[in-house]
């Protein structure tokens, strides 16, 4: 009995091997999982190896290329992120006593408001933290948190999914703008229509159809189709374009505010705007986590007082 007892225990998969499968699963890709973790490719092929041994079947395809789950090994997956997911619940449940939030702690967000607000901020948090293992990774495309693994993403704009829970940092709006230099040689737009005979900087943005400006504004929400022989992915490219006068751009009120206070913009159309408030983004399971629960209330801390503030002129607000 004590013998088929210890079969049993030796026979039970790893959790580690658990979590490093299904991480092989998201990158699709031996080297790229192991660069992720700071491992080597063999390393990674070694105990998934053991783990398709302890479970006695074959979890993977593999080529020269890629590697793609058997029938078995998308049923392992689905099992092995509901086994990590209820571990990583009862550390929390466990740890809820406990006055310091550690652990990892995945964070995404686009790359101006990631680089100039929640990166200085995150900074601060992990002073005060220290336990706390924080990755951010900034992108201006939408993310899936699930299937890339993420614990909140700060957006700006609505939150579509209803599977999310949203955690408003900050009310925020987006404006139109130029440089004087643009508005010299081209003219103010009287009325929303005579954006299309204007030249526009169009930013493929997160949540707005590509070429199409939705605002509001007297007639309520408005929707006008923009074109302009410049274009971009990167809001500083657009941002920068703009203040060297090759257009008219739709920039978040305090992504700008620096600029109108200067004079390098100008605010066009004051009557429009459309909302672009911040939100913290999380799943439902995580939204009662202490460690995500933590910082997101730090960051609506850093981005309503402090250095990095979002707050406004009241002409802005």
């Amino acid at each position: 009995m004590a013998l088929h007892d210890a079969r049993i225990v030796a026979d039970v998969p790893n959790l580690s091997d658990l979590r490093l499968f299904v991480d092989v699963i998201r990158h699709g890709n031996f080297v790229r999982t192991a660069e992720e973790l700071g491992m080597s490719p063999s390393y990674v092929s070694k105990r998934i190896g053991i783990l398709e041994e302890d479970l006695g079947a074959r979890l993977l395809h593999r080529t020269s290329r890629r590697i793609s789950p058997t029938h078995q090994g998308e049923k392992t997956y689905e099992w092995a992120r509901g086994i990590l997911e209820s571990v990583r619940q009862m550390q929390e449940a466990l740890a809820e006593d406990v006055s310091e939030p550690h652990g990892s702690l995945r964070v995404s967000s686009s790359f101006r408001l990631g680089r100039n607000h929640v990166a200085p901020a995150i900074s601060l948090l992990a002073r005060r933290y220290p336990r706390l293992d924080v990755s951010l990774t900034v992108l201006d495309r939408p993310v899936d948190l699930i299937s890339e693994g993420l614990d909140i993403d700060i957006r700006i704009g609505e939150v579509p999914e209803p599977h999310l829970i949203a955690h408003r940092l900050l009310q925020s709006h987006r404006i139109l703008c130029a440089a004087p230099s643009y508005i010299s040689r081209h003219g103010i737009p009287i009325q929303l229509a005579d954006l299309a005979q204007h030249s526009c900087l169009v930013f493929r943005e997160r949540d707005q159809p590509f070429g199409t400006w939705r605002l509001t504004g007297p007639k309520g929400l408005e929707s006008v189709k923009v074109t302009g022989n410049l274009s971009s992915n990167n809001n500083d490219i657009i941002r920068q374009w703009a203040l060297d006068g090759h257009g008219i751009v739709r920039l978040a009120v305090w992504d700008c505010a620096k600029s109108l206070r200067d004079g390098e913009l100008v605010h066009l159309l004051p009557a429009y705007r459309w909302p672009a408030d911040i939100w913290a983004v999380t799943t439902g399971r995580l939204s009662e986590s202490t460690k995500v629960r933590v910082c997101v209330n730090f960051l609506k801390e850093q981005m309503t007082s402090g250095p990095f503030s979002l707050l406004l002129p009241n002409n802005l607000k």
